[in-house]
């Protein structure tokens, strides 16, 4: 078993930042793909990011490509995502992700076994 705990959400303006972070316990991420996702009120829950085991292979959504960098450190059993210049349509509650799987399959939610509880991002204009 896994256990997520995503921290770092809040209220920001139009164009700040944010740093997610998600604390794993229970077992070490260094043997699992990570990801985020994110669900807005109405909306299905579609995928961010993506960062293999190994962190040598990474995947974003095309809505967040340039302005978001998820990143892993193994040590510390923690993974990241640093948004920049966010906007209103990236409020939503984020949730981590652990998978055994690799690959493209990464962006998909069924890959992932363990979810954290989310963190609510909400954006102003």
């Amino acid at each position: 078993q896994v256990q997520l705990v995503e921290s770092g959400g809040g209220l920001v303006q139009t164009g700040d930042s944010l740093r997610l972070s998600c604390a794993a316990s229970g077992r070490t991420i260094s043997r699992y793909s990570m990801g985020w996702f994110r669900q807005a009120p109405g909306k299905e829950r579609e995928f961010v990011a993506a960062i293999s085991w190994s962190g040598d292979s990474i995947y974003y959504a095309d809505s967040v490509k340039g302005r978001c960098t998820i990143s892993k450190d193994n040590a510390k059993n923690t993974v990241y995502l640093q948004m920049n210049n966010l906007k209103p349509e990236d409020t939503a509650v984020y949730y981590c992700a652990a998978s055994l799987s690799y690959g493209y399959q990464t962006q998909l939610a069924s890959a992932y076994a363990y979810w954290g509880q989310g963190t609510q991002v909400t954006v102003s204009s």
